[in-house]
């Protein structure tokens, strides 16, 4: 993916990849060198590798579906490479390879320049950093309730008191 091209992207919501367990729609955050920042509804801040990402989609017309609202502070791990990131990342809990049978997910317990290691319970997995599509350490933004939402809630607390 061309870097200067992503770059006019920033600040817009995007869907990476077409489909697949790897495709996710979110709000561009920033572009490094060799990877990109993505804000997912679910999933958080996600680090995706620009060598795997097939294709970027932007609706120009009516948008994608993205409902979050991003606090004036919010802050996320930056770098400009991805092996920056990487470091960033090292001793927290990371998901890697969203969804999909390679989904490893564990402490980020050491980084070099072929693999990393992952120490998932008893496991500790080494995988190699070429195999490593995208990764995201759990910096999730939450939701703003919707109107009935928050009613359904007051009405079940009620219910609740009622049963009491």
């Amino acid at each position: 993916m061309n870097v200067e091209m992503l770059q006019t992207l920033v600040g817009k919501v995007v869907k990476i990849d077409r489909g697949g367990p790897n495709s996710k729609v979110g709000k561009l955050l920033a572009v490094g060198d060799d990877f990109l920042t993505l804000l997912i509804e679910n999933d958080g801040v996600v680090y995706y590798k620009l060598y795997h990402i097939k294709s970027v989609t932007e609706n120009a017309k009516k948008g994608l579906p993205f409902e979050l609202e991003i606090p004036e502070v919010f802050e996320y791990k930056v770098a400009t490479t991805f092996a920056g990131v990487l470091g960033l990342l090292e001793y927290n809990w990371v998901k890697i390879n969203r969804g999909g049978k390679d989904s490893i997910e564990g402490v980020l317990e050491a980084i070099n320049s072929d693999y990393v290691t992952i120490v998932a319970g008893e496991e500790i997995i080494r995988l190699s950093t070429f195999h490593i599509h995208n990764i995201s350490y759990g910096n999730v933004v939450e939701k703003p309730e919707k109107e009935e939402e928050k009613e359904e809630k007051k009405d079940d607390k009620k219910d609740t008191d009622k049963d009491s």
